[in-house]
């Protein structure tokens, strides 16, 4: 997958990808790593605000994450998320240049 930066959109593998479509998807993911149907995600929600996110949910949080955008995430950068929004600019940043 490949994203270049331009006009605060990403080009990924051809398509337009924006914050918003990202956004839709980690709420996919969140939906079933979770197994909360009804889970609303925006840039601000924090895992405080996630019942059940605990470390173990983290590990399956990011394994599907990383499986659905094609990225690999450390364990610094994974830290360093305060929510996420903060993950949505990790995600685009994982793009080749």
């Amino acid at each position: 997958m490949l994203f270049f930066n331009q006009n605060d959109r990403n080009y990924w593998d051809g398509l337009i990808v924006t914050d918003g479509e990202i956004l839709s998807q980690l709420t996919d993911i969140f939906r079933e790593v979770f197994d909360r149907p009804d889970l609303t995600l925006t840039p601000t929600t924090t895992a405080a605000q996630v019942p059940g996110w605990d470390s173990l949910m983290n590990v399956r949080l990011f394994v599907a994450t990383e499986m659905e955008f094609g990225a690999r995430f450390d364990t610094s950068e994974i830290n360093s998320l305060k929510n996420v929004g903060d993950l949505i600019n990790l995600i685009k940043s994982k793009g080749k240049r």
